[in-house]
């Protein structure tokens, strides 16, 4: 016997079915893995830094980051992190709690570590750990970190303990890529131990580059 049709649904039509999680995909835009493309989950609250800010930023940080020790804190899609890995880093650690974005940074790390780079380079020590970024910042050790990505969730309380963390893991003369809702100036981090070296506004995005206070 043919079963009846829901009374729920109008004959005819099928039932919606409920809607998965899409992917979308962000782009290296230099170094040795250059315009590999690396598929993004659609998650809530997931933003990719945009490709003009990670471009603007990289001519801020001067292109080759050839041996330097890179902690990405909140990694979410690794754009930052891998970035930093194409563009000479001899580390990069990459700090994220979702477990599923940790299964997709960890597919990205494999898909870019089999690739054959453009020309011959170090393969950087590229780590990938399931965490939270304020507690993986205070576990670094003193001075151990050149570069710091900081890019938390803009609706979490998160900003003033990273930023605080950051100036006691960074190494005489490192940098911290803040990525905020807002402008941070030199008073509010004068407490923390930072101070502002360069500011980028691109949309709802303030995106600064700090230095310890007294560098």
């Amino acid at each position: 016997m043919k079963a009846r049709p829901s009374s729920s649904a109008p004959q005819g039509k099928r039932p919606v079915r409920p809607r998965g999680v899409q992917t979308h995909e962000i782009r290296i835009i230099g170094g040795q893995w250059k315009r590999t493309k690396l598929k993004v989950a659609d998650k809530p609250g997931l933003r990719p830094t945009p490709d003009r800010v990670r471009e603007t930023l990289f001519n801020w940080l001067g292109q080759d980051l050839s041996g330097q020790r890179c902690l990405d804190a909140f990694a979410g899609t690794g754009a930052l992190g891998f970035e930093a890995a194409s563009r000479g880093a001899a580390e990069v650690v990459l700090v994220e709690q979702d477990a599923a974005l940790v299964v997709q940074l960890q597919q990205v790390r494999t898909q870019l570590l089999a690739l054959q780079p453009l020309e011959p380079v170090p393969a950087p020590h590229l780590v990938v750990q399931r965490g939270e970024g304020v507690a993986a910042i205070r576990q670094a050790a003193s001075a151990s970190r050149d570069l710091i990505f900081l890019d938390p969730p803009f609706d979490a309380p998160l900003f003033e303990p990273a930023l605080a963390a950051c100036a006691r893991a960074l190494s005489p003369g490192g940098l911290v890529y803040l990525e905020a809702p807002v402008h941070w100036t030199d008073e509010q981090l004068a407490p923390m131990g930072l101070a502002v070296q360069r500011h980028l506004k691109a949309g709802a995005v303030h995106a600064h580059l700090l230095r310890l206070a007294t560098a």
